[in-house]
């Protein structure tokens, strides 16, 4: 007898509909295996038919002996995991006409099998439930451990099933099961939830407060230059907080990566906070944006829609920072093999931060730096020049004051008025972009948009091309500046990109490695 029903493959971040097919007929002969699994399957889904037999004696059902086939369609590409062993488990079942197969077909099944017969959690749930829809299944059947991540998928009927009885009542009509459901209203009105570190809490360094607003304003990165204990990992801990909160459909987009990694806490089924990722600076380059011989996303994709901050920049390896050029340009990560290619979406806020040095006191109003000569210029050029193009806002942090710290006076200013001026300006170009598929922040024009968005007048121009002659500033630089600008202005609630504010994007930049040298030796 055949038996068909449907599973479910996660590449990248999107979901491919299996079709499983079991075959049941003729006698095994003796010394023979009495099942083949065709389908190119991993060594995982091979392992599953043990699982699976052992769960199905061990609820008192059988396996007669009859040859059984088992094919995973379609047969050219590769399927991985142990999360096949439930449906193959009931379709072999029902193809020895030992549970009803009448609407088996109607339902994407998903889960791996313990030995008593229990449904063990696996990843992927919530772009499985989304592909579902788009293809008009009635249902999905999925571990109960990740039917909340998947009941946030509306249209769709998620059953949570505890072990492979529940799946066999279900099917017999012997169970009802009760669809999870979402409480859409509260995911909607979700708002971010409040983070452990404020604006409040930092003393003085009101420019760098000021940068990490523009950069939050308009999705630029920074990268943070000073010595040690000036405050630079203080104040990159706090930029998430000043973010705006995530929308439904940010939320859905971060939580589909973190469902595919097997990140995703077991407390929510939506994440509802920008992600704030701090990888070592031992990281390979496969860790950092991702891939392997499994591809999974790598912490360039896990800090989508929210922070990067890579601390001590210069002690990454230069090929691990290299790798990152084309995403931060492209917002996404292409991970190519040979009979395989995904995509992973990697729009984060870069916040880089490094001391001067390696002793760290280079260019310190109070200590001197030891290091020899020549060693300052080898530090910085561990950064590649093309890669700090690509980092809008360069800020030199300076050592807060002993009169500042010792003071009794407070910062009035919190991370929630911050966040308030920010949010003014994401919606002002969200407006504005409104017509431009894709871009949603200054930071992510191109130099197309740029010449249309963020126009100057002839005064501006001539402070410009004074700048870039004496900076000896990049084309790429140029374009970094006008689109801070326009943040600026936007923060300043202006239409027009004014003189001061080029001005003051014009100030971030002078960390270029060439003109900072210049004038600290």
């Amino acid at each position: 007898m055949l038996v068909k029903t449907f599973a479910s493959a996660v590449y990248g971040v999107q979901a491919q509909t299996i079709t499983i097919e079991v075959n049941t007929g003729g006698p095994v002969q003796a010394g023979s295996i009495g099942y083949s699994l065709v389908g190119l399957p991993d060594n995982a889904v091979k392992e599953g038919y043990h699982r699976m037999s052992s769960a199905i004696y061990n609820l008192g059902f059988r396996l007669p002996r009859l040859k059984i086939i088992i094919n995973l369609a379609p047969a050219d590409i590769r399927k991985e995991g142990s999360a096949f062993d439930l449906p193959i488990a009931l379709c072999v079942l029902g193809a020895t006409c030992q549970i009803e197969t009448d609407n088996i077909d109607e339902y994407v099944i998903m889960g791996e099998l313990s030995l008593d017969g229990k449904v063990r959690p696996i990843r992927g749930a919530l772009p499985m439930a989304m592909q579902a829809r788009t293809e008009g299944y009635k249902g999905f059947l999925l571990p109960a451990a990740n039917a909340e991540e998947a009941a946030v998928v509306e249209g769709i009927d998620v059953i949570p099933i505890e072990n492979l009885s529940d799946a066999i009542d279900f099917f017999n009509i012997k169970k009802h099961i009760s669809p999870s459901k979402a409480n859409f209203d509260a995911l909607r009105n979700a708002t971010q939830s409040s983070y452990p570190f404020d604006f409040s809490e930092v003393k003085g360094q009101f420019k760098i407060k000021r940068a990490l607003e523009i950069a939050a304003a308009g999705g630029h990165n920074v990268i943070l230059i000073g010595p040690p204990g000036a405050g630079k990992t203080m104040l990159a801990k706090r930029l998430p907080g000043i973010l705006p909160p995530l929308t439904l459909e940010e939320a859905l987009e971060t939580t589909k990566i973190y469902s595919v990694s097997g990140q995703l806490s077991e407390e929510t089924a939506l994440v509802k906070k920008r992600p704030f990722r701090s990888p070592h600076h031992t990281i390979s380059d496969v860790a950092l944006v991702g891939g392997g011989s499994h591809p999974m996303p790598g912490e360039i994709s896990l800090a989508h829609n929210g922070v990067l901050f890579l601390d001590e920049l210069p002690e990454f390896k230069r090929s691990v920072l290299e790798v990152m050029r084309q995403p931060m340009e492209e917002r996404q990560v292409t991970i190519s093999r040979a009979k395989i290619s995904v995509d992973y979406p990697a729009n984060f806020i870069l916040i880089a931060s490094m001391n001067p040095c390696p002793c760290g006191f280079y260019n310190h109003p109070e200590k001197e730096c030891v290091c020899h000569p020549g060693t300052v210029e080898r530090y910085l050029n561990k950064i590649s020049g093309p890669l700090l193009d690509r980092i809008d806002l360069h800020v030199e942090v300076t050592p807060v004051s002993f009169d500042e710290l010792a003071g009794h006076a407070t910062e009035t200013t919190t991370s929630k008025d911050i966040e308030s001026r920010v949010t003014r300006a994401r919606v002002v170009q969200k407006d504005r972009f409104v017509n431009m598929d894709g871009i949603y922040s200054n930071a992510q024009l191109d130099s197309r948009m740029v010449r249309q968005v963020c126009k100057i007048d002839d005064t501006g121009k001539t402070l410009l091309k004074t700048a870039m002659q004496k900076l000896q500033l990049s084309a790429r630089a140029y374009d970094r500046i006008l689109k801070v600008s326009r943040t600026i202005a936007d923060l300043d609630k202006s239409k027009d990109i004014n003189t001061e504010h080029l001005a003051e994007a014009i100030q971030f930049r002078n960390l270029d490695k060439a003109s900072w040298l210049e004038g600290n030796m």
